[in-house]
């Protein structure tokens, strides 16, 4: 793809830092008159004569207006971010500085850009596919390790390479059988059968696992909702405190306390986990506000991604929490006991007590015991692997819908082998294979077959 489209010819400008006081922002330049602005607002030296990837110290003005002393980045097509000649002006963090520099670059030729766009045209340039420009938006948005090094690997073109590699196997095989085709009344086949169905295989076997992947990529874009459910005076605010290492909810004696909920977010192994402390539940409670607060304690339970159902070990009975098990059981709710204050009744008989009722973590949350222990039990629970640096994980929804569609196709392919399906038929099942391929990088293209024919095997017709 390249910018020679209408609207993509023109020069756009955009502080490419966060707005704000700071050290130094940068405002980028982009487009072929990049470097003819530049030199109209940094009269020191003729840019177009010095060399790509080299940085020039001078004074910014306009007109006769000194603005700043500031640092030029020069790059020259196509060796840039956007493919297109850029230059980055690296000036005083001040606001009002930066505003006077967009202003002098807009007053010679260009224009603000729209958001997003610098990565956008990287991707007409070609530079980019579709998945790594919206890797580029999870890596800005990334706050964990987790959702860093997923946006990275995606960036580098992991979650790409599978996809090219795949592509192009089917568009081989496509090209052959629609080459079948034009030599029906030969009866050949250019196409092996057997190394084709080892290629589906194959192909259902990745794609299986990129779509089993997308729970844990969803996990780790979005965190992992906990809401804390229990009795009034369970210890729901004093676990939420000792989870978060701080004195965030208020903890009394006083049953009915926590009114509404409070949210919280913590970091597990590079995931997040938005815990929720909710009002404690009771049946019998005439008190309006704190009925609100149960109410809302109940839709927060059923949204969450997972339940710590807290309970005091000492006046608990296994049957209460059998009766639990099996609400939860029936409205789909993942969920972990959490037994507090077994220091009260020793832990070797708070385990003995309720053997039966898994799984049971045991604490002492006003001592701060047994947290650690819920926190890994917490982690296994809602999430099944730590993501790696080499791993590729679904995190986008637009991404995980498409490879679903892929999925149908292949086995659509893999049935039409199965009963000897003429080829045209196959032909269109690989088609709409490699156009949900295509979908998911942006690189949707109709000759793509019919390239591979004429380059391989130069048939003139």
């Amino acid at each position: 793809m390249n910018t020679n489209l209408s609207g993509w010819d023109d020069t756009i400008v955009a502080l490419a830092t966060a707005p704000g006081v700071a050290a130094i922002g940068v405002i980028r330049l982009s487009g072929p008159d990049a470097f003819n602005i530049a030199n109209k607002i940094f009269p020191s030296k003729d840019l177009h004569k010095q060399a790509s990837h080299t940085l020039h110290v001078g004074l910014i003005k306009n007109g006769n207006d000194t603005i700043d002393e500031a640092v030029l980045s020069l790059y020259k097509n196509p060796r840039s971010y956007t493919g297109e000649d850029v230059i980055e002006i690296s000036c005083h963090g001040s606001p009002f500085v930066q505003q006077q520099i967009i202003e002098a670059c807009i007053s010679n030729g260009a224009r603000l850009a729209k958001p997003g766009e610098f990565t956008q045209r990287a991707f007409l340039n070609g530079k980019l596919d579709l998945t790594q420009a919206e890797a580029v938006a999870d890596m800005i948005a990334s706050n964990t390790k987790a959702s860093q090094k997923t946006a990275l690997h995606n960036i580098r073109g992991g979650f790409s390479n599978v996809l090219k590699e795949l592509r192009e196997q089917l568009i081989q095989f496509g090209a052959l059988i629609e080459l079948e085709l034009d030599f029906a009344t030969e009866d050949v086949e250019f196409a092996d059968r057997k190394k084709f169905y080892a290629l589906i295989n194959h192909a259902q076997e990745i794609t299986g696992n990129l779509l089993s992947s997308f729970q844990l990529g969803n996990v780790i874009k979005h965190g992992v909702s906990v809401a804390i459910i229990g009795k009034p005076n369970a210890g729901k605010s004093t676990l939420l405190n000792a989870l978060l290492n701080e004195d965030r909810a208020i903890v009394s004696e006083i049953a009915g306390t926590t009114r509404d909920t409070i949210e919280e977010m913590m970091n597990i192994n590079g995931i997040l986990f938005r815990l929720i402390d909710t009002a404690g539940i009771r049946e019998h409670s005439t008190d309006t506000i704190e009925l609100t607060g149960i109410a809302k304690s109940m839709e927060k339970m059923k949204t969450a991604d997972v339940v710590l159902y807290i309970f005091d070990v000492n006046s608990t009975t296994a049957e209460e929490l059998q009766e639990k098990e099996k609400e939860f059981a029936q409205a789909g709710i993942q969920y972990i006991f959490v037994g507090n204050k077994s220091d009260l009744l020793g832990e070797a008989e708070a385990k003995t007590r309720f053997l039966t009722v898994k799984p049971v973590s045991f604490i002492a949350a006003k001592n701060n015991e047994g947290i650690e222990a819920v926190k890994e039990l917490l982690f296994s629970k809602t999430v099944h692997s730590q993501p790696g640096s080499e791993n590729t994980i679904i995190t986008n929804a637009r991404h995980h819908a498409a490879l679903q569609q892929v999925a149908a196709a292949l086995q659509d392919i893999k049935q039409g082998l199965d009963h000897n399906m003429p080829g045209d038929l196959l032909a269109l099942d690989i088609r709409r294979c490699l156009h949900y391929i295509s979908e998911i990088t942006g690189d949707i293209s109709n000759e793509d077959l019919l390239d591979y024919i004429f380059s391989k095997f130069c048939i003139g017709k």
